[in-house]
C-alpha cells in the first residue's frame, strides 16, 4: 500500500534510472498507444529537461523526476483519501493517477534552452553561473493545454478524466478569471472527476514540499 517518495536535498539526478521508473510505469497500464507516447517524449527532449528554468529541479533531468514526485504524491493523497471518502475507490482508478501525474507537464518538454546567467552571492557580489531560459516558440499554446494536445497527438488511449486533470492541473493558476465559460469549466471539471482535484494538489505537494532545497531556505 505504501508508496515510494523520492525526497530531493542536493541536485543530483539519475536521469537513465528515473526514465526506467517513468517508461516502466505508462507501461503498466496496458494503454493503446503508450510505446509511441514514449518515443515522442524521448524527440521532445522530456526525459533531459529541467522542471524550471530557476526554481524547483532546474537540472537537467528534472522535468521527469518531478513528474515521478507528482505520481507519488497521487497515490499518496488517493490512499489515504479513500478511509474518509470510500467511493474513491470506484470513481478513480490507480492506471489514471499514473497517465495523468506523469504527463502533466510534458508541455515543459522543449521550452528550455541552456544559457549563462547571473545571480548574486551572499556577498552581494554577482557571478555567472549555468542555467536556463525560456522559450515558447515551439507550439505555444498554453500549459495544461499543451500537455494534453501532445499527449492526444502521440495516439495514446486517454480517458475523459485523465485528459481534464491533465487540463487542469494548475488549478485556479491555470484559470482566466475573466472568462466566466473557463471558470465553469474548471468548476465542472473537479467536481465530475476528484482526479483533477487529486493531480493539483499532488502537483503542488510535489513542487513545494518534496522538492524544496537547503539553499531555497537560505534565499528567503
Amino acid at each position: 500500500m505504501g508508496s515510494e517518495i523520492i525526497y530531493v536535498r542536493n541536485m543530483s539526478i539519475d536521469i537513465n534510472k528515473n526514465k526506467e521508473k517513468f517508461t516502466a510505469l505508462l507501461k503498466s497500464t496496458g494503454r493503446d498507444g503508450v510505446d509511441a507516447l514514449i518515443e515522442d517524449l524521448e524527440q521532445m527532449g522530456f526525459f533531459t529537461a529541467p522542471a524550471s528554468s530557476g526554481h524547483h529541479l532546474n537540472v537537467a533531468g528534472g522535468l521527469v523526476l518531478h513528474s515521478l514526485n507528482v505520481y507519488h504524491a497521487a497515490l499518496s493523497v488517493w490512499e489515504s483519501m479513500k478511509s474518509l471518502e470510500p467511493s474513491l475507490e470506484y470513481d478513480v482508478e490507480k492506471e489514471s493517477l499514473i497517465i495523468a501525474a506523469l504527463l502533466h507537464d510534458v508541455c515543459k518538454s522543449d521550452i528550455y534552452v541552456r544559457s549563462v546567467k547571473k545571480r548574486k552571492t551572499k556577498l552581494g557580489d554577482w557571478e555567472e553561473t549555468e542555467g536556463y531560459k525560456i522559450t515558447y516558440k515551439n507550439f505555444p499554446l498554453g500549459h495544461g493545454e499543451k500537455s494534453l494536445a501532445l499527449v492526444i497527438l502521440s495516439g495514446l488511449d486517454i480517458t475523459d478524466a485523465e485528459m481534464l486533470a491533465i487540463r487542469w492541473h494548475m488549478g485556479a493558476w491555470g484559470v482566466n478569471q475573466n472568462s466566466f465559460e473557463e471558470v465553469r469549466n474548471y468548476d465542472a471539471a473537479r467536481t465530475l472527476y476528484p482526479l483533477v482535484t487529486i493531480v493539483q494538489v499532488a502537483d503542488e505537494l510535489a513542487t513545494s514540499i518534496m522538492e524544496r532545497t537547503a539553499g531555497q531556505v537560505d534565499e528567503l
